[in-house]
């Protein structure tokens, strides 16, 4: 299978590759600054892919501003916004008018999508929210229309919190939970829907692979956890204790905006799609994850 990846260099994008390589497909990367014959340069700012994408059987599309990266301005938000939907409106219009368009487009979404909805319990289903994120994802998922009018079956993962050592929330937080200074965040009571970077990537091959897979698709673990109860998992696994809470005041200090979106924000997320898909996780519970990746 010839896989097209944008956002490949990224945490989650560079396990998709190598997984997909590792079992035989061929992948190119789609990416700002080509290195190799791997690679097609693509500029979405002003709607230039460099390269023919016949011949593409699927596309994972990954790439975006970084939202946890840098505080949030109005010129960043716009960078994370645009990023999103001109590269998804670029990609989809792209593939669309190939004379044999790939199977399946794996465009990222997020359960930002949902917003803070305290204990409700979210499914593909449910209502967007009303945040900033939300926004974002609602329009990031809607400009892969042109892809979807072609007849291309196009999946949106929303993925969850993911847990990797190599980035993301463990990764910035571990070593202040090493040392015994880790905390609930805020109130505790915010529901984290994770995931860990083997069930995403493991999720979107199988999403490639699963015709029955369409529109939105949950990526995250079956129960999630308030962020207290994450908390307490992770000091119980390190073998250390976690009694300093950071307050939401001193979140919103430190992060400005981005704590109350990404970090005090409740999305209970039910992966309902994926379970009825017959997926089978690698890391279903928490501790389980968390050993896996500490090696504990």
């Amino acid at each position: 299978m010839n896989v097209l990846v944008s956002g490949a260099t990224g945490m989650i994008g560079a396990s998709i590759t190598k997984a997909l390589e590792g079992s035989g497909h061929q992948v190119t990367r789609l990416t700002r600054s080509p290195k190799s014959d791997k690679d097609l340069g693509w500029d979405p700012e002003n709607s230039r892919i460099d390269g023919d994408l016949s011949g593409t059987d699927a596309v994972v599309h990954l790439a975006g501003e970084s939202i946890a990266e840098g505080r949030w301005n109005a010129q960043k938000k716009a960078r994370i916004l645009d990023s999103r939907v001109r590269g998804t409106r670029l990609l989809a219009e792209t593939i669309a008018r190939l004379p044999e368009p790939p199977r399946v487009m794996v465009s990222a979404s997020a359960t930002g999508y949902y917003g803070d909805r305290g204990n409700e319990l979210l499914t593909e289903e449910s209502a967007p929210g009303t945040s900033f994120i939300a926004g974002v994802c609602r329009e990031w998922e809607a400009a892969a229309e042109p892809a979807r009018e072609a007849g291309i079956r196009v999946v949106h993962p929303r993925i969850g919190i993911v847990l990797s050592t190599e980035g993301g929330a463990l990764a910035a937080t571990l070593p202040i939970f090493k040392l015994g200074a880790g905390g609930r965040i805020g109130s505790g009571n915010q529901y984290w829907s994770w995931i860990s970077l083997d069930d995403v990537t493991g999720a979107i091959l199988h999403a490639i692979t699963t015709d029955s897979l369409q529109g939105p698709v949950n990526l995250t673990a079956p129960e999630p956890p308030t962020n207290a109860a994450y908390t307490k998992v992770l000091g119980k696994v390190l073998g250390r204790p976690t009694i300093l809470p950071l307050p939401a005041p001193a979140a919103r200090i430190a992060l400005g905006e981005i704590a109350d979106e990404l970090l005090l924000a409740s999305a209970r997320v039910e992966p309902a799609k994926l379970k009825a898909s017959g997926y089978e996780y690698r890391h279903p519970d928490l501790e389980g994850a968390f050993r896996h990746l500490l090696g504990r």
